[in-house]
């Protein structure tokens, strides 16, 4: 075999010691109102996908447990979120844009020194390599700065009096109200912190509520979060999604939803809003990214942005390139060179060096994976790599399955995973049309030298997806760029500038243009009466 993966699970001893959980984490609290509350009910396990080696065979890691708080208490939590904002008179609301970034600076004082803990449960709660567990952690404080200084030139746009038609005007953002940010397990910490931040730092008050996988990342930041906060401002809940999640939205009092995951979720979280028309959405939702390769394709590249694209963190992205149409004159080689790729790769534990197949955590993902591929088989694709779909435990072995055909599940299904189906084309209108009949429309990749073909493609997808690569693998950064998607895709623009602008709303004060007018807006800004109405501004 390629990756003997039956023998991947590690003993105790071969784990590295500055990787090693000691003992499971009990988190028997929870944060609301400024305190860690204890929590007296039931707890959920939180097991490890990586299995560890014993005398008597390989066991479940079982890294430790989290509440499982009940709709009463769900209830009490959104209540206090409710409180905190009051209706745009709390402190938190009403607190300037220099203090707020102030608290939020201390808190990323704190993140900062939480740095190699939440890497490790990185590693052992999702199964993410060292490198891009760290990587994750970084792009996280990275975003957290870019955002307040993007705050901070909005604030300085903001601070200036417009005169128009004779009325005297300031126009500034003001906050929306309590926000549910709930993150994705792929990127727990990053993709939960897009939404959360910029919701903070506009002057929302927020419910967070963890991944099914990647619960307990937010473990270590609870105390930050209590200390750099008023009271009420974040506040945690824990529990089963289905129980604790559908009451809090049908209670009308959740402002916006700031939801990562599968359309079908977010549907049925807004369907139960009783005023969906005051319910503002920020939506990440599914892709199924197309890579277009075209005759004259630069292979070795092509080859390795495919790879990196569809297999990094194994292809658990919604950035991950998800199918791949490639031109049947080129076929043969493309395939030759991508299962030398994969063969390539290394399998293993996530602390280990240059690794990329890891182990994944939902454990019902490698038996969906195989039925994926059966099915594909079954239908007249093969396995091109050596050892692909292989799977044991909670590894899957990368297939890369040629060719596929709109008969297959695999051809519309996102796969989130390890599998790479391969469609031959002759006309550039046949990937132009699956474009175009897909459900998503997040992004796109197409590989190529001849600049009529790319532009031929370019003007057929702009207004399909929100993002073309060209001659590179889909991805959400830069920062800076939007980051959105059409049909199924998302809802809402997400960057460093636009996330400030979708949690909150642009509010006007004006007045005609008197004499009387002109020296009561100057009085109460010279005199600092306001802290909405001002010209103050942040360097």
């Amino acid at each position: 075999m390629i990756c003997k993966i039956e023998a991947l699970s590690p003993a105790e001893h071969q784990i590295p010691e500055q990787y090693r959980i000691r003992q499971p984490i009990k988190q028997d609290y929870y944060l609301i109102q400024g305190e860690l509350r204890s929590w007296k009910g039931a707890l959920q396990k939180v097991s490890s996908p990586i299995w560890i080696h014993t005398p008597s065979g390989s066991q479940q890691q079982l890294i430790g447990e989290a509440p499982l708080l009940t709709e009463a208490v769900a209830f009490e939590i959104l209540g206090v979120a409710v409180q905190a904002y009051s209706n745009g008179r709390g402190v938190w609301p009403t607190m300037s844009v220099g203090e707020r970034i102030q608290c939020v600076q201390r808190f990323t004082a704190a993140l900062l020194l939480k740095r190699a803990e939440i890497v490790t449960l990185l590693q052992w709660e999702i199964g993410k390599s060292l490198q891009e567990a760290e990587r994750e952690f970084d792009r996280t404080v990275v975003y957290i700065r870019d955002t307040l200084e993007a705050l901070k030139e909005l604030d300085r746009v903001s601070s200036r009096f417009v005169i128009q038609q004779g009325i005297i005007g300031q126009i500034r953002r003001a906050p929306l109200g309590v926000v549910l940010c709930m993150g994705p397990y792929n990127f727990p910490l990053y993709e939960t912190f897009t939404t959360l931040i910029p919701a903070l730092v506009m002057g929302n008050t927020i419910l967070l509520k963890p991944p099914r996988f990647g619960i307990l990342i937010f473990q270590p930041l609870l105390e930050a979060f209590r200390d750099a906060f008023p009271a009420g401002v974040v506040n945690t809940v824990y529990g089963e999604g289905e129980t604790v999640v559908p009451p809090l939205m049908a209670s009308g009092q959740v402002d916006v939803l700031g939801f990562i995951g599968t359309y079908k979720v977010a549907d049925a979280l807004r369907s139960v809003h009783p005023r969906p028309h005051r319910l503002r959405c920020v939506l990440g939702l599914d892709a199924k990214n197309p890579a277009i390769i075209l005759p004259d394709a630069d292979l070795d590249m092509a080859v390795a942005e495919c790879i990196q694209g569809s297999l990094a963190y194994n292809g658990q992205r919604c950035t991950a390139l998800k199918i791949m149409f490639v031109h049947r004159s080129i076929i043969d080689d493309f395939l030759k060179r991508m299962a030398a790729g994969i063969s390539a790769l290394k399998c293993g534990m996530p602390w280990e060096e240059g690794v990329t197949i890891t182990p994944l955590p939902e454990p019902e993902k490698p038996a969906y994976l195989e039925g994926l591929v059966k099915d594909a088989q079954a239908l007249g694709a093969r396995i091109v790599n050596p050892d692909g779909g292989v799977s044991s435990g909670s590894f899957f072995y990368p297939a890369l399955l040629y060719p596929v055909t709109p008969a297959m599940r695999i051809y519309d299904e996102e796969q989130f995973g390890p599998v790479i189906p391969v469609v031959p084309f002759d006309d550039i209108r046949e990937p132009i049309e699956y474009v175009v009949a897909s459900n998503y429309g997040q992004q796109a990749s197409i590989f190529g030298q001849n600049t009529d073909l790319l532009a031929q493609l370019v003007d057929a997808l702009v207004n399909q997806v929100c993002r073309i690569n060209i001659n590179s693998q889909c991805q959400r950064s830069p920062d800076s760029f939007p980051f959105n998607g059409r049909k199924n895709s998302a809802d809402g623009t997400q960057s460093v500038a636009d996330a400030l602008r979708i949690f909150s709303i642009r509010i006007v004060v004006a007045a005609r243009e008197t004499e009387a007018n002109r020296e009561i807006i100057s009085s109460i800004v010279r005199e600092r009466k306001s802290h909405f109405l001002s010209t103050d501004y942040i360097l």
